[in-house]
């Protein structure tokens, strides 16, 4: 527990280390930037400037062509600070959450960006510093192919939900093919069974037991479509990206070794495929079925009904 709060208190470079992903990224931050700002939701706060002391570590793509010393070729330190500024005179602010939120995003819009520690204290409340730290990452980098002329190019897949229903319904096999031809690569993703699945009691093993009902369905999916292939790693899913073959997301792996995980429960299976859309960089999602479209989505999403 003692190391716990030793590293909910350290600075966010180490918050950054410890939640790593397997392949780590280079990382650039501030420390201890202070301004002064109109900021606060109560009444004494207002027309009076404070002084704000703002933390970031961002962690940025890694640079895979010579940089040649040339700062056009790196997210610059000036990014970070800029977007401070920008935020803060973009317009007043009740919450420190709420700003936080703003420069994280303001920096992930910079292609290098991937993920984002902002830590925002107020320095003029009281005997200590008080304050807030998000964390927040953009979607994966986009998996890439080599064509037989030896171009490169990106691929965005598709990634379509279908429900119960829709796997169960007579024109499966001519949604399938007007997936397939759409030119995108496709990821189909299901939910939970229907009836009852079993209950623990605890979230966190309710969130696997959730994960292996919902790879159960793949695999009822699969036995009704042969072109249907079930892949539970990030490898596979790139590999038959690459090679032109549709699978079924098996979730339980990707999902329990995120360090930037799902927020939403398993069982919330059409927020799981979202979630998989921007980690895949998709360029769309398609629910297909009765099925309601989250809110605040990055993606564009499109809805089928049967």
């Amino acid at each position: 527990m003692s190391s716990d709060i030793s590293l909910a208190f350290s600075h966010p470079e180490a918050r950054a280390e410890a939640s790593a992903p397997a392949d780590p990224r280079d990382r650039i931050s501030l420390r201890d930037h202070i301004v002064e700002a109109d900021i606060g939701a109560f009444q004494q706060e207002r027309g009076h400037t404070q002084r704000l002391q703002f933390n970031v570590v961002v962690e940025v793509r890694p640079v895979t062509e010579p940089l040649e010393d040339d700062v056009d070729r790196i997210l610059s330190y000036d990014r970070i600070t800029e977007a401070i500024a920008a935020e803060l005179a973009e317009e007043r602010v009740n919450l420190l959450e709420t700003l936080a939120a703003k420069v994280a995003e303001r920096i992930l819009a910079s292609p290098q960006a991937m993920r984002v520690f902002v830590r925002i204290e107020k320095l003029d409340r009281g005997p200590g510093a008080l304050g807030v730290e998000i964390v927040r990452s953009r979607a994966s980098v986009p998996v890439k192919n080599v064509d037989a002329s030896g171009a490169e190019q990106t691929l965005h897949p598709v990634v379509a939900y279908l429900s119960n229903a829709a796997i169960d319904a007579p024109d499966l096999a001519a949604r399938l093919d007007a997936l397939q031809g759409a030119g995108h690569p496709v990821i189909l993703a299901v939910g939970l069974p229907d009836g009852p699945v079993p209950e623990s009691g605890q979230n966190p093993t309710q969130r696997r037991i959730d994960l292996l009902a919902i790879e159960q369905n793949a695999w009822r999916l699969a036995a009704r479509d042969n072109r249907c292939v079930v892949v539970a790693t990030r490898t596979e899913i790139d590999w038959a990206m690459r090679h032109g073959e549709m699978v079924v997301w098996a979730p339980s792996k990707i999902v329990l070794d995120a360090t930037d995980g799902p927020k939403s429960p398993a069982r919330n299976a059409v927020a799981l495929a979202l979630w998989l859309a921007e980690q895949m960089a998709a360029t769309r999602l398609e629910l297909h079925g009765d099925v309601s479209a989250p809110a605040g989505s990055r993606v564009p999403i499109e809805t089928h009904p049967l």
